[in-house]
């Protein structure tokens, strides 16, 4: 239901949050989608960069063995993101959920889905933990790692998967944070977790010689550090996002509402991934080099991303806000300013990456072909990051609408379809590194065809009253 004072009750709802908190609801939208998307995007960077010197350390501290080490980590990449995609998306439910009630001033619904979003992040990431050690082995079968890697892949494979419950708290209790404009608490608590996560990877790796064990487990004790901040933060903060202890539990009605939004989202994501462990398995084909330049040239690539996908997340987060307040025109011009302002930005990022990629693989392996073929994956990647912004961004505009189970499906068929279907009937006949990336442009180009298509025909924000 509506509340009458709408307006007050929403600016009360924010302006208590947080002083980082953002006014989606008023003002110029301009300068205030950039306040929300940079942090957004320098969190991703910040983690990336974390993860990445990880890679980095494991890659010049493992002895003989270094080579083996960052493949290792690299045959696992995929198999992590399908796991935490799926999370992140039923997150972005949380945050929709969340935003979407503070901008109708229902402070009550915003307290129950704060606290079964918690509840849903530790029980999802226990579950998944122990489903992922039941599995281990058998995924990493699949994926076709070679002798020389399996064994070092499956050490830290096993050893992430302790720490789901804790990175699942993280991503949750971030996407809270998001929900009513504040971006710049998760970025600094992960600055910190960060600089931990750094200094027990080499104290692990180059100090005791762990390899790949000391990296995983500087990377769960670091997210645990990152949790336990931000949920100790959201239990002394006075604004409605506020979390006491003692009512931490499921409420049907969030739950319902969270899943319907991020489920389809969350799939959305695991699906993707397993489009992309699909390809890996392909890659992994070509031997010991390729699976490490790929995985090097991933940890460039990805930092790109995180621009791309913060704008996206904006447009959820500042579109569900509004429809909340009933404020369809201003949720169209949000996805006018999100897409213009993530052209320039991403663009920019692709730039800067593929002006100094070459001395970036370097980073991470040392062998010239390897620094070749990780150059390909960025340029490949790089050309399908125009269509991938394209959808993403419809995607989300459709998501703060509470539209997700469509551009979930859409992109099932577009990702996962076109990537499966090149890698069991093209692949085959073209064994060869270009080969495989190729399908990235193509598949992303069918998606983003898709979505924007659906966009076309729903309309949603012709379709939603407006008060």
């Amino acid at each position: 239901m509506i509340v009458k004072d709408n307006k007050s009750s929403a600016e009360t709802a924010t302006s208590s949050a947080s002083k980082n908190a953002i006014d989606m609801l008023h003002g110029p939208i301009w300068n205030r989608v950039l306040m929300f998307a940079l942090p957004v995007a320098a969190t991703g960077i910040l983690e990336q960069l974390f993860n990445a010197t990880g890679v980095a350390i494991v890659g010049n501290f493992s002895g003989g063995e270094d080579t083996q080490a960052v493949a290792a980590v690299g045959a696992n990449s995929f198999i992590v993101m399908l796991v935490i995609n799926f999370f992140i998306g039923v997150s972005l439910g949380a945050n929709v959920v969340i935003a979407n009630a503070i901008g109708r001033g229902s402070m009550d619904a915003v307290r129950k889905a704060v606290h079964t979003a918690i509840v849903m992040a530790v029980a999802g990431g226990v579950a998944a933990l122990v489903i992922g050690e039941l599995g281990a082995t058998a995924i990493l079968g699949m994926l076709n790692v070679p002798a020389d890697v399996y064994p070092l892949a499956l050490v830290y494979l096993r050893i992430y998967l302790i720490g789901l419950p804790v990175i699942l708290l993280y991503n949750f209790e971030a996407a809270i944070f998001r929900s009513v404009g504040d971006t710049a608490t998760p970025l600094k608590v992960l600055a910190m977790a960060g600089v931990l996560n750094v200094a027990l990877g080499l104290t692990f790796t180059a100090g005791l010689n762990m390899s790949v064990a000391g990296v995983a487990t500087a990377t769960v004790l670091s997210n645990a550090f990152g949790s336990l901040v931000l949920l100790r933060m959201l239990m002394r903060t006075d604004a409605p996002i506020h979390v006491e202890l003692r009512e931490l539990r499921v409420d049907m009605m969030a739950m319902r509402s969270i899943l319907r939004i991020g489920l389809p989202a969350g799939i959305q994501g695991a699906v993707f991934a397993f489009a992309n462990v699909i390809i890996q398995g392909a890659i992994n084909s070509l031997g010991t080099t390729v699976i490490a330049a790929s995985s090097a040239a991933f940890n460039i690539e990805v930092f790109a991303y995180q621009v791309l996908n913060s704008f996206a997340q904006a447009c959820s987060t500042f579109t569900g806000q509004n429809y909340g307040a009933r404020q369809v025109g201003r949720c169209r011009r949000v996805l006018a300013v999100c897409y213009l302002e993530d052209v320039v930005a991403t663009a920019t990022a692709i730039a800067l990456v593929l002006l100094f990629g070459r001395s970036l693989l370097m980073i991470f392996v040392h062998d010239p072909e390897a620094v070749d073929i990780g150059y390909i994956r960025l340029t490949m990647v790089f050309i399908g990051y125009i269509f991938s912004m394209a959808y993403e961004m419809a995607s989300g505009y459709l998501r703060g609408f509470g539209i997700s189970l469509v551009p979930a499906l859409l992109t099932v068929l577009g990702v996962c379809g076109t990537r499966i279907g090149w890698v069991m009937l093209v692949f085959p006949s073209h064994r060869s590194f270009e080969s495989i990336m190729l399908v990235y442009p193509i598949s992303l180009a069918v998606t983003a065809a898709l979505v924007l298509g659906s966009l076309i025909v729903y309309r949603p924000s012709r379709r939603a009253p407006a008060r």
